[in-house]
Order: C-alpha cells, then structure tokens, then sequence
C-alpha cells in the first residue's frame, strides 16, 4: 500500500514538473514575441522621428538658400553699377 502511494506521489511529481516545463517554455515564447514586437515599434517610431527631423532640417536649408538669393538678387544691381564704374574708368 505504501509503494503505491509512493508511486502514485511520484507521477503526480512528474506531472507537476512536465506543466511547469511547458509553462516556462511558454512564458519565454511569449516573452520573446513582446520584446520583439516592442523592438519593432520602437525602431519605426524612431525611423519616423529621424524622418521629420531630416525633413525640418531640409526645409531649414532651403529656407536659408532662398533667403541667400534674395539678399544677393537685391544687392545685384549696386555691385553691376560698381563693377561697370570700375570698368569704365579704367
């Protein structure tokens, strides 16, 4: 009676160790497809970020280029008048 009790005990242990594998293998399963789905969303919610702020500084850049031409197109008719008096007097 005993040795049945024993064994009885004993699957039960198994049982108990076989779920608990299969619960860790699980937990780690699912933990790795969060992490990778949380990697995933990070890296395009960065990528994005990284987009508008090279976007920002493209604009910025031409932004700046065209407040260039302007201020050389407005000087363009002093520095003619300059060239054409240095020119001429020569």
């Amino acid at each position: 009676m005993l040795n049945i009790k024993i064994e009885d005990t004993r699957k039960e242990a198994e049982e108990i160790i076989l779920k608990a594998r299969k619960d860790a293998v699980d937990i780690v399963d699912r933990s790795e497809k969060e992490g990778k789905k949380a990697a995933e969303e990070y890296y395009i919610k960065e990528m994005e970020r990284l987009k508008q702020e090279i976007e920002q500084l493209r604009d910025q850049g031409n932004q700046r280029t065209i407040k260039i031409k302007a201020e050389g197109e407005h000087n363009l008719p002093a520095a003619i008048e300059k060239i054409e008096k240095t020119v001429l007097t020569r």
